[in-house]
């Protein structure tokens, strides 16, 4: 069997970086860990090749050569997925379908020949026993969860690496939180599946091994859910594991605010080499916490905990909402107060959607206010159901955050209060000959031909003077706004 695995064209959003990622010389921030993971639960006699639609061109013989082309995709690719499908059925070739928009919604997608529907290690060997009998059904699918002790290590070698910021590892699935904006626990369930130390590792020597060095994610929803776990095993592993491979790689993932409250579990993991976390701060409004089941974020100084985080090594990613039922005409300037004073550089702002699977979409159908399906982008303006407040002040409102936390002034002011909260930290040595491609570029672009180029160069001198040890950081950050206000440049007065 000759299998095609390709991963739909992501288009141009907040999390994409296409504008940032140029400035090194890279095509796409991740490569497809999940087609990567399917990959390696096939047999291996069978041939395999993967295009990323995101660094390179799908040509029709790639599609004519396999028997099956397997597409595995999020809501945001569905444009891409429809003419992906298209494609494939003109020339042919059979399709196979799975992930996260084909389980929420694969009645949407004609021309599928099977689909494989939640976790791929409960789906996959009963469509290979009916593949070998002769026997293929068209949906394949199942209400348990998978336990991961036995997922195979991704196959690595069927994409170039070069052409990522950073490569992927899954340490576990699920969440003990239950958010009803997010269709997490409903696809992975509150009980948090996790690999054995031993897996971990294994992941990591294989990245080691192809001779990647620099950033890699782990993609768990909340890295930190099973803390027990992490603190006793995971973590300690990776500690030993880094200091005898002399600190290979840089880390970053998704956590909780509670992480906050737990200073040795800050100190492990900044030690065994986390730089970046991302959290789900949302919103400063205590009843709007209630209201969507957030009830970790509540009753807490959001601004202490995230300084808190910062100062123990950690650059705090954060995502923001608005549009909650409970919110006054007063939580955009809140919520730009909120971005300001805590130094979260990278802030996705978005309006409030409900995914298909989400409790509440459920919610909002019985209420009958849903009013199209998500687009699965935070930040294209977009909104599937009516809102409580007026429509048009919630656009306007969310317009004046963009303006408050990504135009030049207020953006490039919140990255010196970042970098003064963490200029204690000792910056592990991580150059690279990409910093100085983009050191230059950035020159070139944000220092020369940017029109917001005094911003630019206020903070690199402030940076040079002030704390120069952070100087490569202040360039990143720079970049990030650069593709930030390409994403919102129509908002943006």
């Amino acid at each position: 069997m000759k299998i095609l695995f390709v991963y739909p064209e992501n288009p141009d959003t907040f999390w994409s970086f296409k504008h940032a990622v140029k400035f090194i010389s890279k095509k796409a921030v991740h490569p497809p860990l999940g087609l990567l993971t399917v990959a390696a639960m096939l047999p291996e006699k069978w041939e395999k090749k993967l295009v990323d639609m995101n660094v390179a061109f799908l040509k029709d013989r790639d599609i004519e050569w396999a028997d099956y082309v397997f597409i595995s995709a999020m809501v945001v690719q569905k444009e891409s997925v429809k003419r992906l499908i298209t494609r494939c059925n003109d020339l042919g070739t059979g399709i196979v379908a799975g992930g996260p928009l084909f389980t929420s919604s694969y009645k949407d997608f004609k021309g599928v020949d099977h689909f494989l529907l939640n976790e791929a290690e409960l789906t996959i060997p009963v469509f290979l026993k009916d593949f070998y009998n002769n026997e293929l059904k068209y949906v394949y699918s199942s209400d348990k969860f998978a336990p991961i002790g036995n997922t195979p290590v991704p196959l690595w070698d069927l994409i170039d690496m070069k052409k990522y910021v950073s490569m992927n590892i899954q340490y576990s699935r699920g969440c003990p939180f239950n958010c009803d904006f997010c269709d997490i626990t409903t696809l992975f369930g509150r009980n948090v599946r996790t690999k054995s130390k031993k897996q971990v590792i294994s992941e990591l020597d294989k990245l080691y091994s192809m001779g990647w060095k620099g950033n890699v994610f782990f993609v768990d929803d909340n890295f930190i859910g099973n803390k027990s776990e992490i603190k006793k095993e995971i973590l300690p592993a990776i500690v030993k594991w880094m200091s005898r491979m002399k600190y290979p790689f840089v880390f970053s993932t998704e956590v909780s605010i509670n992480m906050a409250d737990d200073e040795e579990l800050m100190k492990l993991m900044y030690k065994a080499g986390f730089e970046c976390v991302f959290i789900g701060i949302e919103t400063p409004d205590d009843k709007s916490l209630a209201e969507c089941g957030k009830f970790q974020n509540k009753n807490r100084n959001m601004v202490d905990s995230v300084r808190k985080i910062q100062q123990f090594g950690f650059e705090v990613a954060g995502g923001f909402i608005v549009g909650f039922d409970n919110d006054s005409h007063s939580i955009f300037d809140r919520q730009i107060n909120l971005i300001q004073k805590s130094g979260i550089v990278t802030a996705m702002v978005g309006l409030l959607n409900a995914p298909k699977q989400s409790r509440l979409y459920q919610r909002l159908i019985n209420e009958n206010r849903i009013t199209q399906d998500p687009s699965g982008s935070n930040t294209d303006f977009t909104i599937n159901f009516i809102p409580k407040m007026d429509y048009s002040k919630l656009i306007s409102g969310y317009k004046k955050i963009i303006n408050g936390i990504y135009s030049a002034e207020p953006y490039y002011k919140r990255i010196r209060n970042y970098l003064i909260n963490k200029q204690h930290i000792k910056r592990r040595s991580n150059f690279k000959i990409g910093y100085l491609k983009a050191l230059f570029r950035s020159i070139f672009f944000l220092g020369i031909r940017d029109r917001e180029r005094v911003h630019f160069w206020k903070l690199i001198f402030w940076s040079l003077f002030r704390s120069p040890q952070l100087l490569p950081e202040a360039i990143t950050y720079a970049i990030y706004g650069f593709h930030f206000r390409k994403i919102f440049k129509d908002q943006l007065s």
